[in-house]
Order: C-alpha cells, then structure tokens, then sequence
C-alpha cells in the first residue's frame, strides 16, 4: 500500500472568526493539528502565520520532523508584493519551513502580467535565498482551462528562466486556498482535470494538490498522475484508509 502520508500538507487555515473558536481554542487545534502530524508521520503541517511561533516551538519541544508550513497573501491574493514581502518575511523569522503564496490571480484576470510576475520573482528570491520552499496558489476554480495552463505555463517558464537549476524542485505550483466560492455546485478545490492541466504546463516545478481530495482512492490517483504534495484537511482519515466529508 502506498504511504500516502509522506505526500501530505495537514491543513487548518480556518481563523477563529470562521470557526466561532476562541483564539485559545484554536491555537489548541492548531496544536492538536501539529500533535497528530508527528503521531502519524505526516509531512507537513499548513497553518496560519499568527500560530507559526507557537508551533515551531511546539515541533521543536516535540523533536518532530514534521515541516512547518504557513500561508502568505491569504486568501486572495490580492495583498500588495510589499505587503507580501514583509508577511514572508516575518514568517520566515518565526520559522516557517515552506510559504504557499496566493498570486494575485485578480490582476492576472485583468490581464496584468507585469503585477503577478512581479510578485512572483520577488518573493520567490526572498525564499531561495533563505532556503525555504516556496508554493504559488493559482486558484484554479476561478480559472478556465486555459487560464490554467496560462498562469501555470508563465510561472514555469519565469523559475526556469530566474533560478537555478537546483531551486526548481523548490518551487510550487498549487491548485487552491478551498476558501474559494463557487457557484452551482462546482469544486473549489483540485480536481483531476485541473491537476493534470497544472502538470502538463509545469514543466520543472513540481505540483501540489490543494482541497477536494477526500478518498485514500483521490489521494493515490493524484500521486499516480505526478503531484508531490497534497493539501488537505482530511490527513488523518486519509491514512486510516477513510472517506472524509471536510471541504478541503
């Protein structure tokens, strides 16, 4: 049976205003979150920025392995580069090991490379040269097909052009926040399709699987077609071998 729990970021993104937890009380998930992940073997744990400090303590206290990931521009995106710059940074400062940015996928709508090429290439070189990996969320429900391989190509083609050959495996191209709302019943999530887009337009950078991956069964089949990562909020019950009805 394939070890899925090497693939997977364990994820709790949910402020304590979107959950009607207190801060205590969510900072006490987040724990639990980071407790279960080092119980388990799980790769990686996504969390909020305000909780890095916390729990880079905690993971220490623990001597886990498990990577402390935390999210930036989240979640639309739209936050300035500087604005971006100075929350990575901070991050970094409190220990964060990998950083999923959003890209300002607004702008790329609009038309305006320039912004999204901007922020990528800057904050991307903030993260390479503090040795730490970096994630572009493109929001894919919010994309066309074409969008998708578009935006996926173009960050692709600006890290191979402006990083070293070595940093390539370092920097992401990941599919969603799962804070995004669609309409009528579509996935907010990855799907199939959509991944097998990213994939096919990544080039050298490697793909991660964001929300909607709720079966052991999804979660192979998404390892099957070349993701090396997986975001999801179902871990646990993804390597129990369970079905899970959470959204992301």
């Amino acid at each position: 049976m394939m070890n899925i729990a090497q693939y997977l970021d364990s994820t709790y993104l949910k402020t304590p205003q979107q959950s009607g937890l207190s801060d205590e009380e969510t900072l006490q998930k987040v724990k639990d979150l980071a407790q279960e992940a080092t119980d388990h073997q799980i790769f990686a744990v996504m969390i909020r920025p305000d909780y890095v400090p916390d729990i880079k303590t905690f993971l220490n206290e623990k001597n886990s392995d498990v990577v402390l990931g935390t999210v930036i521009g989240f979640h639309e995106g739209t936050n300035s580069v500087d604005e971006k710059l100075s929350e990575a940074l901070q991050a970094i400062n409190n220990g964060a090991d990998e950083l999923d940015f959003v890209i300002n996928y607004q702008s790329y709508l609009k038309g305006d490379l320039s912004v999204i090429k901007d922020e990528f290439l800057k904050c991307t070189e903030l993260c390479v040269q503090h040795h730490k990996v970096v994630k572009w969320i493109i929001e894919i429900a919010a994309l066309t097909d074409e969008q998708i391989a578009d935006i996926t190509k173009n960050i692709s083609t600006w890290a191979e052009k402006n990083f070293q050959e070595k940093d390539l495996k370092n920097i992401f191209v990941k599919s969603s926040t799962g804070f995004f709302v669609t309409e009528a019943g579509k996935p907010n999530g990855a799907t199939f399709e959509g991944i097998k887009i990213m994939l096919n337009n990544a080039g050298k950078l490697p793909v991660k699987a964001a929300g909607g991956v709720r079966t052991p069964e999804d979660a192979e089949k998404m390892i099957e077609l070349g993701v090396k990562r997986i975001g999801t909020s179902s871990a646990i019950a993804l390597i129990k071998n369970e079905s899970s009805s959470q959204d992301y």
